[in-house]
Formats: structure tokens, sequence, C-alpha cells
């Protein structure tokens, strides 16, 4: 193992054909670490790719964790690979071969920048902005951007590229374009504003919220400590969303526990099925009966509601508020904003105004998008049709 070479790492076989839900497969063997599991889940959710099934295994010093995923014909599978080598435990040179070693430095804070966009307006204009962020690796962080693997986006000759990029798909609707580095007071995560409704800040629903649109239905969680004698077994039976493995890895992450043999089973749609055998960051079983009880209401909870969507009234205005639970690392769930701005321009719904904060809710760190609607009379029914297409979009049950 200890001669592993960098790129053999990770491993992707390509389904021999496209559709009729044929599997490409995803291979990670490297040194093991807590929250990998969630790290890895995180960028193949980021490259749009759906997870069908998964095997996991490891002895606390290596893990070997294979994906089955179902791709799409633009699935940029060489930078995905690169990704994946990129969050697993970093190399190092020695006797001109690349070996592993356990991160022993924090990485440097990504560099944050600053995009200036002018457009003439018009419908569907801020996701077709998105889009072409997305592909160039750039995560919308406020009202900048940020961008996690360019040094060179520094160059005029980088920022010339993406300018250019937003060119090609805007076409003339762009007027102007210039991207500039911003200062750590300016690139800080604000938090935004203190007033939040409700159905945005409640953790507990009664029985006919649970059963409403914007929740899953159906979610079991049991552990058991009988069938090993080193290891608490977490079972889980609910209902596919798109980045469910995530929202299971985040939360154990967050718990800080590690995964020591698990197989998951998802199918879209329909009942899917994951069994993982954990245990404390001590090395020992969950015993506890108050951690026991945490755990499983914490995995129900974000299984039932990953994450937080309403549409309320200011003034004369209607505002969409999308709320995305951050990790204890800091990173949230990647491409809400671009599943917001895709429902909106299905839907032929203009924004007038988008802003992005983060806020405390029940002791958690949030990412909370506000999107000030253009033209949205607030009649209920229109009010369910936006509701549902964006919560539709944000699962994956689109």
């Amino acid at each position: 193992m200890m001669g592993m070479l960098c790129d053999d790492v990770v491993m992707i076989r390509e389904a021999e054909r496209e559709g009729d839900g044929a599997a490409s497969v995803i291979t990670v063997n490297c040194p093991d670490k807590t929250g990998l599991g969630c790290d890895l889940c995180r960028l193949i959710l980021f490259f749009g790719l759906t997870i069908v099934r998964v095997d996991v295994s490891t002895d606390g010093k290596w893990c070997y964790i294979v994906f089955w995923v179902i791709g799409k014909p633009t699935t940029r599978w060489g930078l995905l690979k690169k990704r994946l080598i990129g969050v697993c435990p970093s190399c190092s040179s020695a006797s001109g071969i690349s070996f592993y070693r356990s991160e022993l430095q924090s990485p440097k804070p990504p560099d944050v920048f600053l995009l200036k966009l002018c457009c003439y307006d018009r419908r569907g204009l801020l996701h077709d902005v998105t889009v072409v962020l997305c592909e160039l690796e750039l995560t919308i962080k406020r009202e900048g951007i940020y961008h996690p693997r360019w040094e060179l986006l520094h160059t005029n000759i980088r920022q010339e590229d993406t300018c250019d990029c937003l060119k090609s798909v805007l076409g003339d609707v762009m007027i102007s374009c210039a991207i500039q580095i911003v200062g750590p007071e300016i690139s800080a995560f604000s938090q935004g504003h203190s007033f939040l409704p409700p159905a945005i800040t409640e953790d507990h629903f009664d029985d006919e919220r649970i059963s409403g649109s914007h929740t899953s239905n159906n979610v079991s969680v049991t552990l058991d400590n009988s069938l090993s004698p080193a290891h608490t077994l977490v079972q889980i039976v609910c209902l596919d969303h798109k980045g469910l493995l995530y929202d299971i890895m985040r939360t154990l992450k967050d718990y800080n526990i590690q995964i020591s043999y698990g197989r998951g089973t998802m199918k879209q749609k329909r009942k899917c099925e994951v069994d993982l055998f954990i245990m404390q960051s001590d090395g020992k079983k969950i015993v506890d009966p108050t951690k026991q009880s945490a755990l499983c209401s914490r995995i129900q909870m974000e299984l039932l509601r990953p994450l937080r969507v309403a549409l309320v009234s200011r003034g004369p205005d209607t505002e969409l508020l999308v709320a995305n639970p951050v990790e204890l690392s800091g990173k949230g769930r990647p491409l809400v904003f671009y599943d917001i701005t895709l429902a909106l321009k299905m839907l032929n719904t203009g924004i007038f105004s988008a802003e992005i904060g983060r806020h405390i809710i029940g002791g958690r760190e949030w990412e909370v998008y506000r999107i000030l609607l253009d033209e949205v009379d607030g009649s209920p029914e229109l009010k369910s049709q936006i509701e549902g297409a964006v919560w539709k979009m944000l699962m994956g049950w689109e």
C-alpha cells in the first residue's frame, strides 16, 4: 500500500453505454481520515453525478471505497478524478515516487474575487451566469466569487478567459465584465438579516408538516450494538433524494464519527437502504442512550429536511428563502444556487435581487439564500407552485 502512486488512488471505469441506468464505477483507495466520505460525496454531487450504490471498508488507517454513479454525456471524468485525488490525504515525493502521508497542516484559505458583471436583463440571466461559474469551478460566496483551485485567476489572462466564457454564453446582453481580488474584510461571510420566518428557523414539525411537500417522507434510523463487538450498526431506510449520501456523511463527520464498514443502495425516487458500522472518535461503539437518541434524531432530521424552502411577503414584494446547512468545516452543499436559479428559469420567474448570508439557527450555521422575485402576484397557487418547483429541483425530483 505504501508504494501506491497518486494516479492509482482514484480509479474511474466509465459505463460502457450511456442511459438505461448504466453506472460508472469510482474506486478510492487511500489512507483514511474522518470525514473523507463526506468530502468525496460533496465533490461527486458538485459534478452532477448520482450515487446509486456505495461500498466502504476501512481499518482506521487505510480505506477502500467504491461508488457506482450515473453520469452525463458532459461529465468531465478526468477533472473529477483530479479533484477526488485532491481531497484524499496528500502526496509527498520520496525517491521519485509519490507516497501518501497524513495531513499535517490546515489548507490555505482560498482567495476570493469580486466579479462585476453588467448586463441587459432577461429571464434566466442569473442561472446562465451560474452555469458558467460552475463549469469554471467558481463558487458564488456572497456578491463575490470564490475559487478553490486556480491561483492563475490572479493573472489577466485567466480573468479574460473567464469573461470570454461569460460572453460566449450571454452574448450581446453582456455590457462589461471585470474581476478583482478582495481583502479578508470583504471576503469573510457576512451575517445575513436578523429576521428569518419560522418556516426557515423551526426545527420540529408536527405530523402534517412532515408529510408535506417540503420534507422527504418516511425516514427510519435505527442503531444496533448486537451484531459487532466493536461497532454500532446504523440502519437507514428512506426515500432517495439528490445528495442523500452526502447528507448522511456530513452529519457523521460533524459528530466526528468514523465509518469502518458500510454499504448502501439508492434508487431514484424510491426507497433506499444504507447500513453503516460506525464507532466514536475514541474507537468505541455508541452505548450511551442519550448519544444514541441524539444521533438518530439528527440523521432523521437531516434526511427529512436537508434544506429549508419558504416563500414570504416583504411588503408588496415576494421573497424566496432557501437555507442550506453548513458543515463544521465551513463548507456547504454544492449547487444550491444553481438549482434555485434553474427552477425559477423553468418557471419563467424573474429575479430582482439575490443575497447570500450566514445565520445561526438552532445553534448551527446555515447559508441562507434570499431571492427577491420580480413581478410575482403572491397568490397562494403561485406561491405553492414556486416553492414546490424549487424544492423538487433541490431534491432531484424534478
